[in-house]
């Protein structure tokens, strides 16, 4: 099957059928509704992920047109005392809204949505991604670490939550010998 990946525009129609996607989505594997304070980034899409330099948003379509993967990445904007020393909003990109409808899982189409927004966070000169999921996501915890996520937190509330990163940047040792005044050659 050919799917198509791209990043969301601002036209308005395309907008509102996304919404409308992640709104039936989020009923589908969560159980709930439009939540304002959960909610606010799909409710202003060009705001959270268009918009920003350093944010995007990107949906999979079938030839036909329909909407089968959505996947958000933008800066960190959290403020979880407990990360405070650990992710900042220039250094650490965070992933939102990654849901692939069910008729077309285990084809590999969640990877490859990971796959672009990794590349675009690389792109974006980040040094990790950060995301929370919940244990209550069948294949969530799973999916995740085979991506090379590690869990960083698991909260045990009553949702679930269960916060995880990935260095996407690694150590940049540079070979300076000078600087090894003390170093005994053997």
């Amino acid at each position: 099957m050919d799917v198509i990946i791209k990043e969301l525009s601002k036209d308005s129609k395309e907008i509102a059928n996304v919404q409308e996607f992640l709104f039936k989505m989020i009923k589908l594997e969560l159980g709930y509704d439009y939540v304002p304070e959960w909610h606010q980034d799909i409710m202003k899409l060009e705001k959270y992920y268009i918009n920003p330099e350093r944010n995007n948003f990107f949906v999979a379509y079938t030839k036909n047109g329909e909407i089968i993967a959505t996947i958000g990445i933008r800066a960190y904007d959290k403020d979880f005392p407990e990360f405070r020393h650990l992710y900042f909003g220039d250094t650490t990109s965070s992933i939102w809204r990654l849901f692939v409808d069910k008729q077309y899982r285990r084809c590999g189409l969640a990877s490859q949505m990971f796959s672009v927004v990794e590349n675009f966070a690389k792109a974006s000169n980040y040094d990790n991604i950060y995301l929370h999921t919940h244990k209550t996501l069948n294949g969530a915890i799973k999916f995740w670490t085979k991506m090379g996520f590690v869990i960083t937190w698991d909260v045990n509330n009553e949702l679930e939550t269960v916060h995880m990163d990935k260095k996407i940047r690694g150590l940049n040792i540079v070979d300076n010998k000078a600087d090894y005044k003390f170093a005994v050659e053997l």
